[in-house]
């Protein structure tokens, strides 16, 4: 069975060190208790491995105990970690499960699809596609272009893949996770999660100690809830937090072999002070310089 597990950024699970390429065995296997853990829809490792700080891998699993959780969390014998996945890499995996997993898949450009049960699944593979539940622990997937994303209930899942989509979601401890450049997310909810790995993404959370992390370069993240963390280590990247929030920021130099490298990465809280709450800062020569105002 191909599944997905989460790691620290040491890729240790539970103080176990694993290493890519690496096969791992154990005498017994019982949900929540024993054997190696790992989830078969990638967004359901969110659960467990915060985006921020967490690594991912495709794992191969065998001898899997024949429970399972309320997500898709299972436990085996014995696994190997067969390759460590990228934030883009994790995304499609996340969009082509649920894609798998849905009855009912619209092919056909700017498709409109809407749940309003609990657990609803759903995805779109056309461009401009626009998907939306209200349910508890929806999720919703898309590939196309342009598509738009939205979820109300607590605990959704969303993920899209196309360039310039749109993500929103309004529930406590949503997820929302986007690939595609020039891709915007938003969540209102307490403790969700943002990530995007495309080029000029913008990222926005004003629930409580919401989590946004960005990669592609030019990307811009805002949060405005309590004890919230906005990471963005693209280049060119600009970050900014209400009072109380931390930002972190990278800063890129042209290499000697003409590459981009990094020169730092630092962290700051926003205390009013030297860091003003409702302005975007960039590091420029190691130092949180202000790039505009929100």
């Amino acid at each position: 069975m191909i599944g997905f597990k989460g790691f620290d950024k040491d890729l240790k699970c539970r103080d176990m060190q694993f290493e890519v390429g690496g096969t791992y065995k154990e005498k017994e296997a019982a949900l929540c208790e024993k054997g190696f853990h790992f989830c078969e829809n990638p967004l359901d490792c969110l659960e467990y491995y915060p985006l921020p700080d967490s690594r991912f891998a495709e794992i191969e699993a065998e001898s899997v105990d024949d429970k399972t959780d309320l997500d898709t969390k299972r436990a085996a014998k014995k696994i190997t970690v067969k390759a460590e996945l990228s934030l883009g890499d994790f995304i499609k995996a996340a969009v082509k499960f649920v894609f798998e997993k849905t009855e009912k898949i619209e092919t056909k450009n700017r498709s409109q699809l809407a749940a309003s049960g609990d657990g609803s699944q759903l995805a779109a593979s056309g461009d401009r596609s626009q998907l939306a539940a209200s349910g508890y622990g929806s999720k919703l997937a898309a590939s196309g272009y342009g598509s738009q994303l939205a979820a109300s209930g607590d605990g959704s899942q969303l993920a899209a893949s196309g360039d310039r989509s749109q993500l929103a979601a309004s529930g406590d401890r949503s997820q929302l996770a986007a690939s595609g450049d020039g891709s915007k997310l938003a969540a209102s909810g307490y403790f969700s999660q943002l990530a995007a790995s495309g080029y000029f993404s913008q990222l926005a959370a004003s629930g409580y100690g919401s989590q946004l992390a960005a990669s592609g370069d030019g990307s811009q993240l805002k949060v405005t809830g309590a004890n919230s963390v906005a990471a963005n280590i693209g280049i060119n990247g600009i970050a900014s937090g209400a009072l109380g929030c931390w930002i972190v920021l990278a800063e890129w130099v042209t290499g000697k072999s003409g590459n981009w490298e990094i020169k730092c990465v630092k962290a700051a809280k926003v205390d009013g002070k030297k860091i003003k709450p409702g302005t975007y800062y960039k590091l420029k020569d190691g130092v949180f310089t202000e790039s505009g105002s929100e």
